[in-house]
């Protein structure tokens, strides 16, 4: 059974960007299985008390149907540096639970914190999330992303960042780098120096 899952930040009781998320869910269904979704995840998404204040993750797994929802309070991690992994193979279109080939690249970090993956000479994701680069004037984010991030969707849609095909030889063009997902953006998280980004 294909197994897929939607990762939500749940800000003091409010669900984020669940529109992107929903759109997201919408075309995976249509894609993967064939049919039009019917799962309105606003109505499965039920807060518990707990859960109502501070940074929670909603973690919803899905097929057909709703397997699974579970909330776990979010502690922000601290990626300072990355270590470039290359695989010209990978396909991580959709959000699948199994995560065991990105796992496997996880191993060639060596003593970075992450692993930014590079596809055909253009550089992709990390494992877990989008990521932007900042050349002094803008954001500018890959082209040649693996996973269509909601967070990357939502800063496109605003005009905060832009988008183009970037290649290794193009990192030094930039001076610092910031994770995308549903819990970092250009607000939230820490800057990664450019020349923290091992070759």
């Amino acid at each position: 059974m294909c197994l897929l899952i939607e990762t939500i930040q749940i800000n003091e009781g409010k669900i984020q960007c669940l529109e992107f998320h929903q759109n997201r869910m919408n075309t995976s269904f249509y894609e993967l299985f064939g049919f039009e979704n019917t799962i309105n995840l606003k109505q499965y998404i039920q807060i518990p008390n707990n859960a109502l204040q501070g940074i929670w993750k909603c973690r919803i797994v899905y097929s057909r149907k709703i397997e699974e929802i579970t909330f776990t309070a979010y502690n922000y991690r601290i990626i300072n540096s990355l270590q470039l992994v290359y695989c010209n193979d990978i396909n991580y279109s959709y959000k699948y639970e199994n995560r065991d080939y990105l796992q496997e690249l996880q191993k060639q970090k060596q003593h970075a914190d992450e692993i930014l993956i590079v596809k055909n000479g253009y550089i992709t994701d990390t494992s877990y999330s989008n990521i932007a680069f900042y050349d002094g004037n803008k954001w500018v984010t890959p082209s040649t992303y693996l996973l269509k991030g909601t967070k990357r969707e939502y800063l496109l849609q605003i005009g905060a960042i832009i988008e183009k095909q970037i290649q290794v030889s193009d990192l030094p063009k930039f001076t610092k780098a910031r994770l995308l997902n549903c819990f970092c953006d250009l607000d939230k998280g820490n800057d990664i120096p450019i020349e923290n980004i091992y070759m």
